[in-house]
């Protein structure tokens, strides 16, 4: 077996534990993220009713605006900051914080640390 397949089931059994963690234990909306080479995404979604309660990403008019990139640390924490500010507005202030396949470590830890900065508690 390759190198490259060994990591990607490791990822994926990685993503797997730590969804169905947070589907078993917690009953909040989850906070998911998402990130590419150059981009991040965050949903915050209600697993109950199967809806996206609010979303932000870097390539949005909004973001783009005032930002040339959206692969940095930087950005990563203006869309959580974003994505925080639009789920209280939409009545959300705890959520459950999905990582994915993903290690809390840079981008991703820079997303949690700007939606505890929008107001999220998790």
């Amino acid at each position: 077996m390759s190198r490259q397949k060994i990591l990607n089931a490791s990822r994926k059994r990685r993503g797997f534990r730590v969804r169905n963690h947070i589907k078993r234990v917690s009953t909040r909306p989850r906070l998911s993220v998402f990130r590419s080479r150059s981009n991040i995404y965050v949903q915050i979604i209600d697993d109950e009713s199967g809806k996206t309660l609010a979303s932000a990403s870097s390539l949005e008019k909004a973001f783009k605006s005032d930002n040339k990139y959206g692969g940095n640390k930087d950005a990563a924490k203006l869309i959580g900051k974003l994505a925080a500010e639009r789920a209280v507005a939409a009545g959300v202030t705890e959520v459950a914080f999905d990582r994915g396949d993903y290690k809390y470590h840079g981008r991703v830890a820079a997303v949690a640390e700007g939606a505890r900065e929008g107001g999220l508690t998790f």
